[in-house]
């Protein structure tokens, strides 16, 4: 980067004019071509230089249409740099108008290069993030330069997926950009994608986008509206799509699902058919090509038990959350140990508010029993001993085990099992068994829950948890990272010269 007076003295001695002449020559000089359009793309990123290019929209036309990808990136970042630093809006989107840049950049989208695409898309998407400039995009009598869904319509696979790439941009600039997306039928686009599955390639891409596009805060009060939610649950059901969609398929729900607003606008039949296809999922034999699947099938469950709609809604399906039970203390493979501990942390509400956590008392009860029921079922017989056992494994595996147990001991009946069992007291109260900071973090985290559940417990006042509730309150005051261990000095170590 470069000062502004640095940029002012620069272009003294090599104006602009001259330097557009110099690109816009054939000259004998080899690498003259790049040299200038590295030189104008470092003037341009500075204010003062941004601040002159309303004066040079007709050389930024011509960048765009220009046969060297060289002055072609080069214009495509004029055009980000006008709209984001040149200081006047107006003057930058009146720019845009005059010399009908926006249709020459939806060009350099479907048609340039992987760069040129990614630029184009930063540029449209500043472009969106201004009133006057989003209405170009979006005109008010729907009479734009460039339809996109037309233009989506007559292009390669390649090209429909980096307008839904657009499209997924401007979702994420204002409630305005996304209303005017969904109001325009946009969101079409991803259906006609996604609902072709002969190429595996052009449909995954079509997920990915549609991934990212659903992380944003407000994409599910739009995108549950269609008929999205439902071609996803197909997608999962079919049985002869390729597992990474039906992967990828199934954490799009999830995310979907995630937000308390969502049971608010969704058909309560349309989250009752997805939790059918995850069982279905979650019923197969793990194997080689199943197995990110039956991960990606307990994240999700993970997800939409994120919220307490969520988690509740779960529970009047408890096949769903009784493969998250089973698979969270069973061996059937780590990785799904590990999702499915994670996913039971979610639901038992260490991502929710405090007061949030507690579930109805029919759920309450429901989640009570499955736990019981996998201890009884296994060697260890009691639910401490299935935590304990989750403790004793691996650092990945701990560290989900702590979410759990912080979730878990809001609820009496856990609480007294934690506390009945020393081990798992020990373990979360000593400063040393975690090597990492996250690893650390979360023992403590665990700890923290069981001290203040047993603050507000029956459990205080008994005589023979004193020695234990000392432990915890020292843990607790020592924090995440400090170990038991008394500070030791340096001391200096002196030895005598050796004489001859």
């Amino acid at each position: 980067m470069h000062g502004e007076e640095a940029v002012k003295q620069f272009l003294e001695q090599f104006p602009l004019p001259k330097l557009f002449s110099a690109l816009q020559s054939e000259s004998d000089v080899r690498g003259v071509d790049e040299t200038v359009t590295e030189c104008l793309d470092k003037v341009f990123s500075s204010r003062y230089g941004a601040s002159l290019l309303p004066s040079y929209g007709a050389f930024i036309q011509a960048g765009l249409v220009t046969n060297s990808k060289n002055i072609r990136k080069l214009a495509c970042k004029a055009v980000c740099h006008l709209l984001d630093k040149a200081g006047d809006s107006s003057a930058a989107v009146e720019t845009v108008v005059q010399h009908n840049l926006y249709p020459l950049l939806i060009d350099c989208l479907i048609e340039g290069d992987e760069e040129t695409s990614a630029i184009v898309l930063d540029a449209i998407k500043c472009l969106a993030a201004i009133p006057k400039g989003s209405e170009i995009i979006f005109p008010p009598d729907g009479q734009g330069p460039v339809q996109l869904n037309k233009v989506a319509a007559q292009s390669s696979s390649m090209a429909r997926i980096r307008v839904l790439s657009l499209i997924a941009k401007l979702f994420t600039v204002s409630s305005y950009t996304a209303t005017s997306i969904r109001d325009s039928n946009l969101l079409s686009l991803f259906e006609g994608e996604i609902r072709d599955r002969k190429d595996v390639l052009k449909t995954l891409s079509a997920l990915e986008v549609l991934y990212e596009l659903v992380e944003h805060p407000h994409s599910n009060i739009f995108l549950l509206k269609t008929n999205l939610l439902q071609l996803i649950i197909d997608v999962i059901n079919d049985s002869s799509a390729d597992s990474i969609i039906r992967s990828r398929a199934a954490l799009i729900s999830g995310r979907l699902l995630s937000s308390a607003d969502a049971f608010t606008v969704i058909d309560q039949s349309y989250v009752t058919s997805l939790l059918l296809a995850i069982d279905k999922i979650l019923k197969m034999e793990e194997g080689h090509n199943n197995a990110d699947e039956i991960e990606s099938a307990l994240e999700t469950l993970g997800l939409i038990g994120t919220t307490t709609q969520g988690a509740q809604f779960l529970f009047t399906s408890a096949n769903a959350v009784r493969h998250v039970v089973e698979s969270s203390f069973g061996r059937q493979g780590r990785g799904r140990q590990l999702a499915a501990l994670h996913a039971f942390g979610s639901i038992c509400g260490v991502d929710r508010q405090e007061d949030q956590m507690k579930l109805d008392g029919q759920a309450e009860e429901c989640l009570k029993r499955l736990v019981y029921t996998a201890a009884a079922n296994s060697p260890k017989l009691r639910p401490s001993a299935l935590l304990l056992s989750v403790l004793q494994q691996d650092p990945d595996i701990r560290i989900a085990g702590y979410r759990v147990i912080s979730g878990l001991v809001v609820r009496d009946w856990c609480l007294r099992e934690v506390c009945l069992d020393l081990e798992i007291i020990r373990l979360v109260t000593d400063p040393t068994v975690e090597t990492t900071k996250l690893g650390m973090e979360a023992r403590y985290s665990c700890c923290v829950a069981i001290n203040k559940a047993l603050s507000s417990s029956r459990l205080l006042h008994e005589a023979s948890l004193s020695e234990l509730i000392g432990k915890l309150n020292d843990a607790v005051r020592r924090g995440p990272y400090l170990s038991d261990r008394k500070r030791v000095e340096a001391r200096p170590v002196v030895d005598t010269a050796e004489r001859f």
